[in-house]
């Protein structure tokens, strides 16, 4: 029967794995701290290497960023030095993320989730990269397009930095977020909740909602839902193949097991 004794012996262990859960998050933020404060610092400079795909768009000589609200400068680098930061301690956050989950894992199951830690920052920053050398600058031309002249009177665009930031930051997060598809299917994967014949059967359904997703996350204009589209679903075939050689690899170490175990 369950005693006191017992619960005695359970609460050290449990309030290690607390303390040690609060080193972790105290140093993830001490980083995120930093690297706001650095990125804070050079704010002007993350901000104008931002703005390079909307100069782009603009005719030569032309385009400027404005602000209505006298605040609206301030907060804007602030969100420019939290939303740098945060990339700049992404991998301080993620070696702290692993170092509380590893020492409960086996070797083999360390060997098997190591890559993937390693695929999401490569992947996200993939994504990232995508919108900023190719959507940002299509779409924004795209949009700039509209401008001319109405009833006489000049239709510019003017841009404010508050609303600029935010589109920015809706671009690279939902590139980056959506290229961590493989990471997601290669995981349900390797934990047995879906299989690769599942998702080749149910390829159709994928590609709808694909472009359902790119519609969502991205601006509402073609072009950047299409270039979103596309690399998604070459992604999900990378991954169906990913998952064949997964099984294979699988089988063939269970075929090695039998023949040890038949030798034996």
């Amino acid at each position: 029967m369950f005693e006191i004794d017992d619960l005695d012996e359970t609460r050290a262990p449990l309030l290690d794995h607390l303390i040690e859960l609060r080193t972790r998050v105290i140093r993830s933020l001490l980083a995120l701290l930093v690297g706001f404060a650095v990125c804070f610092y050079f704010a002007d400079e993350i901000l104008g290497f931002l703005v390079q795909p909307l100069r782009a768009a603009f005719p030569d000589g032309q385009g400027q960023l404005i602000f209505t609200k006298l605040p609206e400068v301030f907060f804007v680098e602030m969100k420019v030095g939290l939303f740098a930061g945060f990339m700049v301690s992404f991998p301080v956050i993620a070696n702290q993320l692993w170092a509380f989950v590893a020492p409960g894992l086996y070797a083999r199951e360390k060997k098997a989730f190591l890559p993937f830690l390693i695929a999401t920052p490569v992947l996200f920053l993939g994504g990232a990269a995508l919108a900023y050398f190719v959507v940002m600058p299509t779409a924004f031309r795209f949009f700039l397009g509209f401008g001319g002249a109405a009833g006489g009177l000049e239709v510019q665009a003017l841009p404010s930095a508050g609303e600029y930031l935010d589109l920015v930051m809706q671009f690279i997060l939902a590139f980056g977020l959506t290229f961590l598809l493989p990471v997601l299917l290669l995981l349900l994967h390797r934990a047995g909740i879906v299989t690769r014949a599942q998702m080749a059967g149910a390829r159709r359904y994928v590609v709808v909602g694909v472009f359902v997703i790119a519609a969502v996350v991205t601006p509402p204009d073609p072009g950047s839902q299409v270039i979103l589209a596309l690399p998604l679903l070459l992604l999900f075939e990378a991954s169906l193949l990913l998952m064949r050689l997964q099984e294979r690899k699988v089988e063939a170490e269970k075929a090695a097991e039998q023949v040890e175990q038949a030798a034996e």
